[in-house]
C-alpha cells in the first residue's frame, strides 16, 4: 500500500526514518504469479526450525517416491531430501514438485550446471571479480545472510552466465557443508560500481532461466531481499528484471540509498564484514574460505549428480514444469 505522501516512482516507496532512508519495493499488479514457488517463498516461521523436525519416515517416504522416477538421479544423500522437506514446510507433496523442478530446471540451463571444475580460469576470474559471501552468523530470527558485491567494477569484464555458474556452485557447496536448517535466507546485494553497461550485458535467455530456478526451485526459504547502496540505476534495473519476478518476492525487497544505515534494523550490524561495521572479519577472508570449499568439492562438481535425464522420464512431461519459450521477452529494451 502506498500512503499519501510516500514518494512512488516505479514501485519504490520512500521511507523517512531517524536511522535513514529505506525505499520499499511494492510489487504492481503486473507482475506474473506463473507457478506457486516452493522453497522461495517467504512463510511465516519459528526461527527454531532445524532438521530435527523432519523426520526418518519423511525422507523414507520421499525416497521411495523418487526410486519410481526413472529419470531423476537416485544417488541423492538424505540430507539433501531433508533439507527440501523443510523448505516445503513438511509438505511432501510440495517436497516432490519441488524435487522435480530442482533436477529438471538444472538440466534445462546447461550453461549454468555443466561443467563445473572450479579450477578452470573462468570460475577461478569470477571469485576475482566478485564477492560471493555466505555470512558465518545468522540473525536473531534464525536467518542466513548471503552478500554480493562486486570487486571489480569494470563492466568489460562481468560475464553473466559465468557469474551465476559460480554462484550456483558456491550454492551447492553450501547445500552440502551445512548441516543446520535454518529459518531462512536473506540475500543482501551491494550496487556499488554498477553501471548501466552491466546492464547491457545480461542475456535474457539466461536471466530468465536464473531467475526461474532461483524462485522455484532453489532449496531456501527466501524471507527478505536488500539492495544497499542503491543508486538511480535500480529503476532500470527493476524494469529490465519485472517480467520474470513473483509478485511475492517483489514483496520482500527493501532498498537502502547510498549513506543510509536503515539496513541495521533487519541485518544486525555485528554479523556483517568489517567494511560493513560488522565483525565478521575482512570480506576477503570470507570469500576466500567459501572459495577452498567449492575447491574442495572439485570431483563431487565432476559426478553433477544433480540433474534430471530427461531421455529416460517415463509419460510426458508436465506442462507446469517446463522452462518458458526462448525469446517470450524479446521485446524488452533499455532506454
Amino acid at each position: 500500500m502506498v500512503k499519501r505522501g510516500d514518494r512512488h516512482n516505479n514501485g519504490l516507496v520512500e521511507k523517512r526514518g531517524g536511522r535513514g532512508t529505506e525505499v520499499v519495493f511494492q510489487s504492481p499488479s503486473l507482475f506474473r504469479p506463473d507457478l506457486t514457488d516452493i522453497c522461495a517463498r517467504g512463510l511465516p516461521s519459528d526461527a527454531t526450525v532445524t532438521a530435527r523436525m523432519v523426520s526418518k519416515d519423511d525422507v523414507i517416504t520421499i525416497r521411495s517416491w523418487l526410486s519410481k522416477q526413472t529419470h531423476l538421479p537416485q544417488t541423492i544423500d538424505d540430507g539433501l531430501l531433508r533439507r527440501f522437506v523443510h523448505c516445503c514446510d513438511g509438505s511432501l507433496e510440495r517436497t516432490k514438485t519441488a524435487l522435480e523442478l530442482f533436477f529438471c530446471l538444472r538440466a534445462d540451463a546447461p550453461e549454468f550446471f555443466k561443467d563445473r571444475d572450479p579450477a578452470m580460469p573462468r570460475v577461478q576470474n569470477v571469485f576475482n571479480l566478485i564477492d560471493l559471501l555466505p555470512l558465518p552468523k545468522v540473525t536473531p530470527e534464525g536467518y542466513r545472510c548471503f552478500l554480493y558485491r562486486l570487486a571489480d567494477p569494470d563492466p568489460d569484464k562481468f560475464h553473466f552466465v559465468d557469474y551465476v555458474k559460480t554462484f550456483f556452485m558456491v550454492g551447492d557447496t553450501r547445500i552440502r557443508s551445512e548441516t543446520e536448517l535454518v529459518a531462512g535466507e536473506v540475500p543482501i546485494f551491494d550496487m556499488t560500481g554498477y553501471t548501466l553497461r552491466h546492464l547491457t550485458r545480461l542475456p535474457l535467455p539466461a536471466l530468465r532461466k536464473y531467475m526461474q530456478y532461483t524462485q522455484e526451485a532453489h532449496p531456501v526459504k527466501l524471507r527478505q531481499i536488500h539492495i544497499i547502496n542503491a543508486v538511480p540505476l535500480l529503476d532500470k534495473v527493476l524494469t529490465f528484471i519485472r517480467p520474470f519476478m513473483k509478485s511475492e518476492v517483489a514483496a520482500m525487497i527493501h532498498v537502502h540509498p547510498v549513506g543510509s544505515d536503515s539496513l541495521y534494523k533487519f541485518v544486525p550490524r555485528e554479523i556483517l564484514p568489517d567494511e560493513y561495521g560488522g565483525i565478521a572479519g575482512p570480506a576477503k577472508e570470507i570469500k576466500e574460505r567459501w572459495k577452498k570449499k567449492v575447491e574442495a568439492e572439485r570431483d563431487w562438481f565432476a559426478l553433477n549428480e544433480w540433474m534430471a535425464d530427461e531421455s529416460k522420464r517415463v509419460g510426458k512431461r508436465n506442462a507446469d514444469l517446463r522452462p518458458p519459450m526462448e525469446g517470450s521477452f524479446r521485446s524488452l529494451s533499455i532506454d
